[in-house]
């Protein structure tokens, strides 16, 4: 179940401003999740108690790129994603344990 909703964290300078402020954590969740399933799948998933859940549908946009044999047309797909607020204190290891 948690394994097809939270597909990915997002990992860049955004995401981590809001968790050193905030304490929310960014991840790329399926489209047809809703926020309590979404909310479900990070407490079992992480086992820490969730806040609240805002989502946001990133719509797809075109990309062109120059080649040595011409331009060439693509699109990045759309995907949904899911602005998650823990409570006071806790976190999450989204990175994994990196002991050497």
């Amino acid at each position: 179940m948690t394994k097809n909703i939270l597909i990915k964290p997002i990992i860049s300078e955004k995401s981590e401003n809001l968790t050193a402020k905030g304490n929310q954590y960014t991840f790329v969740v399926d489209k047809k999740a809703n926020k309590l399933e979404i909310k479900k799948a990070v407490e079992a998933m992480f086992t820490t108690n969730v806040i609240a859940v805002n989502t946001v549908i990133v719509p797809a946009r075109a990309k062109a790129r120059n080649t040595r044999s011409g331009v060439v047309k693509g699109s990045v797909s759309a995907y949904k994603k899911a602005y998650v607020k823990l409570a006071e204190g806790e976190s999450l290891d989204i990175y994994g344990s990196t002991e050497g």
